[in-house]
């Protein structure tokens, strides 16, 4: 059982490999949208490896740059918080399960860890792929192993919002699950890790969904089946294989993520309630701080907050 599960890998980040890590199809799936992170950095180009894909697959998009805020020390740890998820989290797989964009060239010395959701685990090959990655189920467990037995800079980086969010994976919309999303928070006090807040601005862009009228059958089917398995089916559509098509691809739409500034946690082994909530506010002030000063930049009305739900 625990090799179908995939064994100690699941929950001690995966079975890194820096080969598939360094694909050639990951450049191809950045420059598709294109993809960066957001100091500018430029990247050369790196080595081609093999499993490059087809042509037609590509676009021809400015050659994207990783770009940071804030530098992160690797005689530290940290958790990455990621948002919004979106319909699919393509920035957040790109970024960090990946080294597409340059990751490691970018944060030396810090080794990222994507948490994941755990049924991905149970699927063969599709659970070799995603370990190869350094990708590990999102639990407790995991990220107890990952900030306290694998020494300093590790960065564990997780989607709050989870599936929960994808309701909200509209164009326009910046909306976030998080008001009472907390467990990351009481986890960085546990191990004094930083919080790293980040956004990725374009992400909600890259499909479309129908929203049904709220109140009707269909959207009564919907938080009926949220709540029975806590994922929102929804309605969501992109493009075809040509321009002005329609299908399951995702939008070409440029994705940025800026990776904010951390945000220094103290180390509590059982932290009460009341400086969770604390170190919560705080971060919460962060990280609308950093779409604030971010958002018109990428496109989004000087006007329009982030709301947290």
């Amino acid at each position: 059982m625990e090799q179908l599960w995939g064994g100690s890998g699941v929950f001690a980040g995966g079975r890194r490999s820096d080969w598939v890590r360094g694909w050639c199809l990951w450049k191809h799936f950045r420059d598709y949208f294109p993809l960066k992170v957001s100091r500018s950095l430029h990247l050369g180009p790196g080595p081609l490896l093999p499993f490059c894909p087809p042509s037609f697959l590509t676009q021809s998009p400015p050659h994207p740059q990783m770009v940071k805020t804030h530098d992160l020390s690797p005689r530290h740890n940290y958790i990455i918080a990621v948002h919004p998820h979106g319909l699919m989290s393509h920035g957040t797989f790109c970024h960090f399960a990946t080294e597409a964009s340059g990751f490691s060239r970018i944060f030396p010395g810090i080794t990222p860890y994507l948490l994941t959701l755990g049924a991905f685990f149970w699927v063969p090959v599709l659970r070799e792929y995603m370990m190869c990655g350094g990708a590990c189920s999102v639990s407790r467990a995991s990220m107890e192993y990952l900030l306290s037995n694998r020494g300093t800079g590790n960065a564990v980086v997780v989607v709050v919002g989870g599936l929960a969010e994808c309701r909200y994976g509209k164009p326009g919309f910046s909306k976030l699950v998080l008001k009472k999303r907390k467990g990351f928070v009481h986890m960085a006090l546990r191990h004094g890790v930083a919080l790293v807040p980040s956004y990725s601005f374009g992400e909600n862009e890259t499909y479309n969904q129908h929203i049904f009228t709220p109140g009707g059958w269909v959207n009564r089917f919907q938080e009926w089946f949220q709540r029975l398995v806590h994922i929102y089916p929804c309605a969501f559509y992109g493009r075809g294989f040509t321009e002005n098509s329609w299908g399951l691809l995702p939008y070409n739409r440029p994705i940025t993520t800026i990776v904010g500034k951390p945000l220094l946690i103290p180390k509590i082994e059982n932290p009460s309630q009341e400086m969770v909530d604390k170190y919560h506010a705080l971060y919460l002030t962060a990280l609308r701080k950093l779409f604030d000063e971010h958002k018109v930049q990428y496109g989004i009305s000087e006007s329009q907050e982030l709301e947290f739900v």
